[in-house]
């Protein structure tokens, strides 16, 4: 699962179509200096290689995201 999402990630695209008519955005560049604020309605992720990944607040209750935080936590621990 996490390779998948990897591979997604890696292609660069500018937005992933998901199952649902919602879209994560993936912000282009790495370094911007424009504002971090993300749209009503959504959230961004941050990746340890500077990626920003906006996503629609729907997607918490989502099996795939919410396995995601578990291992994300598993590694990283909560702050």
């Amino acid at each position: 699962m996490t390779r998948k999402w990897q591979k997604i990630a890696s292609i660069g695209s500018k937005r992933i179509a998901s199952t649902r008519t919602s879209k994560i955005y993936i912000d282009a560049a790495k370094h911007s200096n424009e504002s971090s604020v993300v749209d009503k309605g959504c959230f961004a992720i941050y990746t340890i290689d500077k990626r920003r990944f906006v996503i629609p607040l729907a997607f918490l209750s989502n099996s795939i995201f919410l396995e995601l935080f578990k291992m994300s936590e598993e590694e990283f621990g909560l702050p």
